[in-house]
């Protein structure tokens, strides 16, 4: 495999953001609600959770055209949870990738039936994808539900809230960002690999793989949150000091922090050489992960 990591993941996010507003546009549902769940949508981002599913089903060399469903659906549900994480209620942000949060253009109530609607619209997308097997769908279902539920990413944001103004532990840290962003990260990969039928040897190095990649996400964030350019990120920096929030860098130091994301980098890479096949554009993405600036 020759491809370039930047060209990969550019091309990937074209496609997914010309499949995603097709999945809303035709919706029977009041324009408002339409406008603002597109309005999110097409805010831009990495689009890194959609993309990760097409690149492993070229990973497998497997049609990527059989992820785009997920991969958009996966997308959505990222998107949902920062347009109600930026709600006066949770983290009160006015900024989000640059633009005014959705709470800020559509008032709150539409916004949080926004984020309902890209969450629910997220599972219609996969249980009515033409190309997948119901017993793909019903495998991804419920490894979704584990990822984006109570036991994921929702728990994850309950803990993070019940850990501001408190000084965590590192293992109470790791909890938090396993829940609230390893495990969705974690089941684009997962996805992938089920819909490119990679062995179940490899499904399980893959999930060991995402841990380490998830938590290497959130370290980096951390630390962008205290080095990082706002132009760049499209938000305020200096956010988590704000919200009294204890990070990777307040627990273990700058330097702690960036030798720990080294750590779980290193600790990724070496699981994919333990795959059934070549994994270099995976490897790829781990170097950009660990040295992403925005």
């Amino acid at each position: 495999m020759n491809i370039q990591v930047n060209d990969f993941l550019n091309s990937r996010k074209k496609k997914i953001e010309e499949a995603m507003p097709l999945f809303i546009k035709d919706l029977s549902t009041p324009h408002s609600l339409k406008e603002s769940m597109l309005y999110s949508l097409e805010a831009g981002g990495k689009r890194l959770r959609p993309v990760l599913v097409l690149a492993l089903l070229h990973t497998y060399n497997k049609p990527e055209e059989t992820g785009i469903a997920t991969a958009c659906a996966i997308e959505m549900i990222h998107t949902y949870s920062l347009v109600h994480d930026d709600l006066p209620c949770m983290d009160d942000d006015d900024l989000r990738r640059g633009k005014p949060t959705n709470h800020k253009v559509f008032g709150e109530a539409v916004a949080v039936l926004a984020g309902d609607g890209l969450l629910t619209q997220s599972f219609s997308l996969i249980v009515q994808d033409p190309v997948v097997t119901a017993e793909k769908k019903l495998r991804l279902v419920a490894e979704l539900v584990k990822a984006a539920g109570v036991e994921g990413m929702v728990g994850g944001q309950v803990a993070d809230m019940e850990g501001e103004a408190k000084s965590l532990s590192l293992e109470e840290l790791e909890f938090i960002h396993e829940n609230k962003t390893a495990k969705l990260l974690g089941f684009s990969i997962l996805a992938g690999a089920i819909l490119a039928d990679a062995p179940e040897e490899d499904i399980d190095k893959l999930r060991e793989f995402s841990y380490h990649l998830g938590i290497a996400f959130q370290i980096r964030d951390d630390i962008l949150d205290i080095e990082g350019n706002q132009e760049k990120l499209g938000k305020p920096v200096g956010s988590d000091t704000l919200n009294e929030k204890t990070t990777y860098p307040s627990i273990l130091s700058m330097q702690g922090a960036k030798d720990k994301l080294h750590d779980h980098i290193s600790q990724a890479k070496n699981l994919l050489q333990h795959l059934s096949t070549k994994a270099e554009l995976l490897e790829q993405i781990c170097d950009l992960i660990a040295k992403r600036d925005h």
